[in-house]
């Protein structure tokens, strides 16, 4: 009896081992899981040959496959399962002997997923989950753990509607039987499976329910799932945000030990690297997890990060002007005949038409050719990226072979492409993001028309071409926002840390932890504005034609930067003009140093000696500025009223400082469609005044502003909090905001006006239900832009245009307190009198451009 007792210890020893271990693993703790594995087979190694004994060490064998295979070697975990194979040759025939070997069989399959045998995997699946299937009532864990198992080699596999199939039983299995944890898996996964049809927002809404499951039921998985979230945002081209998830996880993965996941975070991370340009950091890393993924027996994987490597080799090249070297050509063919081995069929044709790029550079017109026409057709589920580099490679090769019609071709389909992926992004970043796959081909087809360009008819052809390339996002018209009370939540947060953290700054108290606090929250908001609803309703790119009526007798400007010389179309009374100015970059830098200067010129009380200086350094840079941008377009414009469309470094060109434009009207337009779309918005009247905290000085009272405004709706003192402000905005005909405010280069959508309660961020007045029809921002620096790639401006002023505002006068430098309250006042007044916001904005900044370095963006 005491040996039977000593036994039945024995087994609850080990039973209870297992029960944490399997914990463990589940939430991706596999180091831990193996050490209280091996714990458990030490318990078992002598007792009975009984059916409750053998049963138990083989479960063990199977948790401890999984997490060895995990963490260290493939090989390992597959012996271990080899070994609970022959021990359910001792237990007697029947139901229990069935399932077990199905779960091993289960287990072998999911070791040979996770190290890149897809197919092995997948037959060994189908094999095994009927049995499972048959046995439902009494294995529902088992039998919905495997087949979420399958979904995801299903993913891997590129079939989404075996997928899909799967991930539908899972969820109601998971729901029926209250399994949490595995129904945030296949949320996860769902979220997996998105991506693979290109919906991004889609892939994200899953992975934050799955987040939200996590956070409580399995706290271990959230760092894989960024890893994921990651890869989403790579495919919606914001690398910025990409990056910095993976910065924040790598750490957490690398304590973890799981080699799968560090190295997949690794690949992702590259590829980060490499669209930020950062190839040396994409090659270390890239190297780092080709290197894990062989010691774990991955080669599908390994394969996947040497093309990462090569990619950041061959984008480098391209970025450059030497001649690509003949190996990394070599190196590229060769390794896509790998990965086409692998079955990797996208990754193959990226590393063909990488080559193909490279071979175009080097002159070699046919092998290129010839290269070309062993990459197959995109499928369904090809990434965006992908189509558009296939795009780009034939436009390139019709270039090359003297077929200028056939790249712009090219050119129109690939953006044609490219739109209908924008048209599902759900946030205002996801949309702008989407550019950035689209840009060398926009550059293309743009340099291809510009040097050919001739009269009226190729500028025309050329400002076509313009429109279709640049500032997609300001030409959706938004839908409305569906109220999401986690994104509600997190703002109000946001704004409460905000305003602690500027207390504490005043009191002289630390501020680190809030201020860590606050860029926690910032990406979780950011986040959830990525798919709370779908941005907004494409309009069709306006035409010349309708561009030039809608300008009347107004004069347009387009300028192009392209190859390092800057050009400008010029649109007057429906002709079209080229006109070739010199040199962007030195443009871009005096621009640069005139910013600094009106910077410094700013504060209201600087020394008299100081003010001549600085202004002298001004003007001279204002004058050159004038001599190489407008002067040689002092004909085509004549005196006429002026609508600038800027290219991307020159969004924060002053251009009412340069001479020429002094005292002139002008509007500042991201894209011609976005200025012809502003201009057909009706007018309202309702006038609002809000006055923000701590203002010092005549421009903090925007009380005297109810002289020109009698029935203006007033909000300030204790009653502008961000909730009023934001109600009184929505509906409102004129807004007048004073106000403190910082532009984030980071994050556009979270540049902020400090109210009483923290700050509004450009995040909630882009989702009003009725924006207001015209906002003058006497806050520093709100007009401030983030180009991104695709010459996609955003910031605070850029959120106000893209949801619907009409005008957003805002300064592109800092003001003083003075400057600011006697332009305002001036500004209002001419308003008030019913002229134009370009032209009583000209009134009112010529008497001193350099200190009133304010703007017209929009319809002026």
């Amino acid at each position: 009896m005491s040996a039977q007792r000593e036994s039945r210890r024995a087994l609850g020893r080990a039973s209870e081992l297992r029960g944490r271990a399997a914990d463990a693993a589940g939430n991706f703790r596999n180091v831990e899981a193996v050490r209280l594995f091996n714990r458990a087979l030490r318990v078992l190694a002598d007792g009975p040959d009984d059916v409750e004994w053998i049963t138990l060490r083989a479960r063990v064998l199977l948790g401890l496959a999984m997490s060895e295979a995990e963490t260290g070697s493939a090989a390992a975990g597959l012996r271990h399962l080899d070994d609970a194979r022959q021990l359910t040759d001792r237990l007697p025939p029947g139901p229990p002997q069935r399932v077990l070997r199905a779960l091993v069989g289960a287990q072998r399959a999911l070791v040979l997923g996770r190290i890149g045998r897809l197919s092995e995997a997948l037959a060994l699946f189908d094999e095994i989950l009927p049995v499972l299937e048959n046995e439902a009532d009494d294995n529902a864990l088992s039998l919905t753990r495997n087949l979420m198992n399958r979904a995801n080699i299903n993913v891997e596999l590129q079939r989404p509607a075996a997928a899909l199939a799967d991930l539908r039983r899972c969820l109601e299995l998971a729901t029926e039987h209250g399994l949490t944890r595995l129904e945030g898996k296949v949320r996860h996964l769902l979220g997996e499976q998105g991506q693979l049809l290109g919906d991004v927002p889609g892939a994200l809404r899953h992975y934050e329910q799955a987040a939200r499951i996590y956070e409580d039921a399995a706290p271990g998985w959230l760092a894989r799932l960024r890893v994921d979230q990651a890869r989403a945002l790579l495919v919606a081209g914001l690398a910025e945000d990409a990056a910095r998830h993976l910065d924040e996880v790598l750490p957490e993965l690398y304590s973890s030990r799981n080699v799968q996941d560090i190295a997949e975070a690794e690949v992702a991370r590259a590829a980060a690297a490499i669209l930020d340009n950062d190839h040396g950091r994409a090659r270390e890393l890239a190297e780092l997890a080709r290197r894990r993924f062989l010691r774990r027996g991955n080669e599908r994987w390994a394969a996947v990060a040497a093309l990462t490597r090569l990619r950041a080799d061959a984008t480098e090249v391209l970025g450059g002007t030497r001649r690509p070297p003949a190996r990394l050509v070599t190196g590229l063919t060769g390794h896509a005949d790998r990965l086409a081995e692998l079955g990797l069929r996208d990754e193959a044709a990226v590393a063909r038409l990488l080559a193909v790029r490279l071979l175009l550079r080097r002159g070699d017109v046919t092998a290129a050719e010839e290269l070309l026409a062993r990459v197959p057709r995109p499928r369904r589920t090809t990434p965006i990226d992908h189509v558009m580099l296939l795009r780009l490679c034939r436009a390139e090769l019709a270039v090359a072979t003297g077929r200028p019609r056939a790249a712009l071709a090219q050119a129109r389909s690939g953006f044609a492409e490219l739109s209908r992926v924008r048209d599902r992004m759900g946030g205002l970043d996801l949309v702008c993001g989407t550019a950035v796959h689209g840009q060398e081909l926009g550059r293309l087809a743009v340099g291809l028309v510009l040097g050919t360009t001739r009269g009226h008819a190729g500028a025309r052809r050329l400002f076509a071409w313009q429109e279709r390339t640049r500032a997609q996002v300001y030409r959706y018209e938004p839908l409305p926002a569906i109220d999401d009370p986690v994104l509600a939540r997190l703002i109000t947060e946001m704004r409460q840390v905000q305003r602690l953290a500027q207390q504490n700054r005043l009191d002289g108290r630390p501020v680190a932890a809030l201020e860590q606090r606050y860029a926690r929250l910032q990406r979780e908001a950011g986040r959830l504005g990525w798919y709370t609803s779908p941005w907004g309703r494409p309009r069709p790119v306006s035409s010349p034609e309708e561009v030039a009526a809608e300008l009347g007798e107004r004069v347009l400007v387009s300028l192009i930067g392209q190859d390092g010389e800057l050009s400008a179309v010029v649109v007057r009374d429906g002709r079209f003009r080229l006109v070739r100015l010199g040199g962007l970059d030195e443009v871009v830098e005096i621009t640069k140093q005139l910013h600094a200067d009106l910077n410094a010129l700013a504060p209201d009380h600087l020394p008299s000696p100081l003010v001549a200086a600085v202004t002298a350094s001004a003007e001279k840079r204002a004058r050159l500025l004038d001599e190489r941008v407008v002067r040689p377009l002092a004909d085509a414009i004549g005196d006429r009223e002026l609508v600038i469309v800027p290219t991307g470094p020159l969004y924060a060109l002053p251009w009412p400082a340069l001479p020429s434009l002094r005292g002139r009207p002008l509007s500042i337009a991201p894209s011609a469609t976005a200025w012809v779309t502003a201009m057909r918005r009706e007018l309202i009247d309702p006038v609002v005044l809000v006055g923000g905290p701590d203002v010092p000085g005549a421009i903090g009272e925007v009380r005297q502003l109810r002289a020109v405004y009698p029935s203006a709706t007033l909000v300030d003192g204790s009653a502008a909090t961000s909730s009023a402000v934001l109600e009184a905005l929505d509906g409102s005909g004129l807004a007048h905001l004073v106000a403190h405010g910082a532009h984030e280069p980071a994050n556009a959508l979270f540049s902020r006006l400090e109210l009483v309660d923290g700050p509004l961020f450009a995040h909630e007045t882009a989702r009003l239900r009725r924006p207001p029809d015209r906002v003058v921002l006497a806050a520093c620096e709100l007009a401030m832009s983030h180009i991104r790639p695709g010459e996609e401006a955003l910031g605070f002023a850029g959120a106000l245009l893209a949801s619907g505002s009409r005008t957003i006068v805002g300064a592109i430098a800092r003001v003083g307190d003075r400057a600011a309250a006697e332009a305002m006042t001036d500004l209002h007044q001419r308003l008030a009198s019913g002229i134009s916001p370009a032209l009583a904005l000209a009134h009112a900044t010529a008497a001193d451009p350099l200190r009133r370095p304010f703007l017209c963006l929009g319809a002026g």
